[in-house]
């Protein structure tokens, strides 16, 4: 009898191993299938700046799928920094006021179904690979649509069959032009502006100002940031153009730091007429702006939610690689840094929180990217750099890399793999200095790849 029952067991077993990897099958020609069209996040920044952006392709698209994005209310967030910590909070605040809520951001960190979550969890690749297999003959009607327009559109079919209430969504890259841009949202988020992706958006602040505003809708109301005057100056004015209020954090809505630990934060935010404290797991002052920018979206919104389910929300957002320590003694900090003001939060953010002690950082970006810019900001905490390569196609060498680093003054070497480059820092970092990775949202992928297969080999070899 055992044995019959063993090999049952044994036979479910197989059954179970067998169905995992058709789905995983399933799951990687899905992917295969959305990287053979043309996928911007991968080109270089003059094919970037040659892209036919549009959102004719994305109407017709959507049409033909019979909308499904018009099918809840949607909060719809644009900037430059703080746009994925912004839609986190909105996120984490509707799910704990009970909405079955959808959270569609850009790019993922280790798995491509991370873009599209729906209550905090990254949709299954079965789900991901089903949706494929629907939208296709739809895809095969449209000439010219891209990786990022289809993938939007599977968030949007996603969100709809899966019974979603209420959603966020991220722009990708601007705004005006963003395949994200076909919806009418409840409110229109415009996080803080600055420098970055300039061959598409504009060299000036104003120019890209305009191309962010452009998620702005006739009569929908609008939140932003603070924001330089020049940004804010284009940003009002689109809105007066639209008959959309705009309601300013730092001005019309005020916040003040309580208390900050490795643990979180507490703050205050202010109206005219309320004030609420609130607590959140992120670190750094620019976290607190953020949170109260999302505060503030939620409030506006029109979807009923109340303080104490925002309270409970945000003490309970998840935003990895946003100066997430991954150890604290000796502290191991991973950050995704993507231009000079993002660097310039950072090293505050260090400041703050280990104002004494030296850096080690493993450092690999884009080469488009304000390179130059970050290390001058970071310069006066670092100690020494490892220089790495991601996998990504954008990546230059760890050899380019580490020229840049030393032309702007700080001892450097060159290290690949990145998983290698890690270990190289942990060396040199020793038990009394930080190791601080910055760098691409693919980096700090791999980064946290690296050091969970570190940490999962060091409790192998004490079990």
């Amino acid at each position: 009898m055992s044995q019959s029952i063993f090999e049952f067991t044994n036979y479910e077993l197989r059954l179970t191993i067998s169905c995992m990897t058709d789905i995983e099958q399933q799951y990687n020609k899905a992917l295969d299938y959305l990287y053979s069209f043309v996928d911007y996040s991968l080109k270089h920044s003059s094919e970037l700046a040659k892209a036919d952006f549009n959102l004719d392709r994305m109407f017709a698209l959507m049409k033909s799928l019979g909308n499904p994005q018009n099918k809840y209310p949607i909060i719809h967030v644009a900037g430059t920094k703080g746009k994925g910590s912004v839609s986190a909070f909105c996120a984490a605040g509707l799910q704990a006021a009970g909405y079955k809520t959808g959270l569609y951001t850009s790019p993922h960190l280790i798995d491509y179904v991370e873009r599209i979550q729906i209550n905090g969890e990254p949709i299954l690749h079965e789900q991901l690979a089903e949706l494929v297999e629907v939208i296709k003959p739809y895809v095969a009607k449209v000439e010219k649509l891209t990786t990022f327009e289809i993938t939007t559109a599977l968030a949007f079919m996603a969100f709809a069959k899966y019974g979603v209430n209420a959603a966020v969504f991220e722009v990708g890259l601007g705004g005006r032009l963003d395949a994200t841009n076909i919806v009418t949202p409840n409110v229109s988020v415009i996080t803080s502006l600055s420098y970055d992706h300039m061959a598409v958006l504009g060299n000036t602040l104003a120019l890209i100002a305009g191309e962010k505003a452009g998620i702005i809708k006739q009569d929908m109301p609008v939140v932003s940031s603070p924001q330089k005057d020049e940004a804010l100056e284009v940003v009002e004015r689109v809105a007066k153009d639209k008959n959309s209020k705009v309601t300013l954090v730092g001005k019309d809505i005020q916040f003040k730091l309580l208390d900050h630990s490795l643990d979180g934060q507490t703050f205050t935010v202010n109206s005219s007429s309320s004030m609420v404290a609130l607590n959140i797991p992120l670190l750094g002052s620019h976290q607190i702006e953020n949170a109260a920018t999302a505060y503030t979206a939620l409030k506006v919104s029109g979807i009923p939610i109340t303080d104490e389910q925002i309270q409970k929300g945000f003490s309970q957002v998840k935003w990895p690689a946003r100066f997430e320590i991954l150890r604290r003694d000796p502290p191991v900090v991973i950050d995704s840094v993507h231009n000079r003001d993002s660097a310039i939060r950072l090293r505050e953010t260090l400041d703050e929180y280990f104002p004494d002690k030296p850096v080690i950082m493993v450092f690999c970006t884009l080469e488009d990217k304000d390179i130059s810019g970050m290390l001058e900001e970071l310069k006066p905490r670092l100690e020494r750099i490892v220089a790495t390569r991601a996998d990504h196609p954008r990546a230059p060498s760890a050899e380019w890399i580490a020229e840049q680093v030393t032309k702007a003054g700080i001892p450097v070497e060159a290290v690949t793999p990145a998983a290698l480059a890690l270990d190289r820092a942990l060396e040199l970092a020793g038990e009394n200095k930080i190791i601080l990775s910055a760098g691409s949202v693919a980096f700090a992928g791999e980064i946290t790849t690296a050091w969970q297969k570190r940490k999962n080999s060091t409790v192998g070899r004490a079990g």
